[in-house]
């Protein structure tokens, strides 16, 4: 996955890039590079609103064209081939939209059908135990589950698609305590089994909980990166402080 130029939602002087091997680099100006792949729980860049955080990910997604510069999901142009990139990514946004009068398993069953994705019952409900959808949810409608049952319902999905790569957009906005804690498990679980994940966030505890790196976004910029080191993996009143020196636009609504 990769972005590289000026103006094209990920930031000046940047490259990025994940293909086959699994890999996410982004580096701003001559900096070192972030790295995501195997074995690797992640790249959370942070930032303000209006700091580029979703934009880059349109740009990834092929929704967005950038201006200028080169974007690259697996050696191909989201722009010029969106189905070809969107069948190689996981796309998980704030709000999960679902077929609010079909059930987890119908939905999981028409959206792979779209896909072009053949999956037995068995495989569906193996991938809704490993989310942890509770059992007596799969036949429901979703228009009654939480949040974070239509993030686990999502990421089922995306398991069942085999993406391997998985971009999730403000994941843990609105959700409690505890199912903030579920859902980073999930995604920590998900990069031992070798998923490539970008997540953009304003959620620093989050972050420092299951991130391997974290870069800071201003204006489409990273402006700052941190690395997890030592028991502690990042120290969390730096995080913040740097948080907190974000320029006021970058941290308008």
């Amino acid at each position: 996955m990769g972005v590289q130029g000026e103006r094209n939602g990920c930031g000046r002087g940047a490259y990025c890039r994940a293909g086959s091997g699994r890999e996410v680099r982004r580096a701003a100006g001559p900096g070192p590079p972030f790295a995501l792949g195997g074995g690797r729980r992640g790249l959370r860049p942070a930032g303000g609103n209006g700091a580029g955080k979703s934009t880059t990910l349109q740009a990834l997604l092929g929704f967005l064209k950038p201006q200028s510069g080169v974007v690259q999901v697996a050696g191909r142009d989201p722009a010029a081939e969106p189905e070809a990139v969107r069948r190689a990514i996981a796309y998980i946004p704030e709000n999960v939209a679902l077929y609010e009068h079909l059930s987890a398993r119908e939905n999981v069953h028409y959206f792979l059908k779209l896909a072009g994705a053949r999956r037995t019952a068995a495989d569906v409900e193996a991938a809704f135990a490993s989310v942890g959808l509770p059992k007596e949810a799969w036949e429901r409608r979703v228009s009654g589950f939480s949040k974070g049952m239509r993030q686990k319902t999502a990421i089922a999905l995306a398991m069942l698609r085999q993406a391997s790569i998985l971009l999730l957009d403000e994941p843990t906005s609105g959700l409690d305590p505890g199912a903030s804690a579920d859902f980073n498990d999930l995604v920590s679980r998900l990069r031992t089994e070798g998923a490539a994940i970008l997540v953009v966030t304003h959620d620093l505890f989050g972050a420092a909980d299951v991130a391997d790196r974290i870069g800071f976004l201003d204006q489409g910029r990273i402006v700052e990166e941190m690395a997890a080191s030592g028991p502690e993996r990042f120290d969390i009143r730096a995080l913040h402080a740097r948080f907190q020196r974000a320029p006021a636009a970058g941290k308008a609504a």
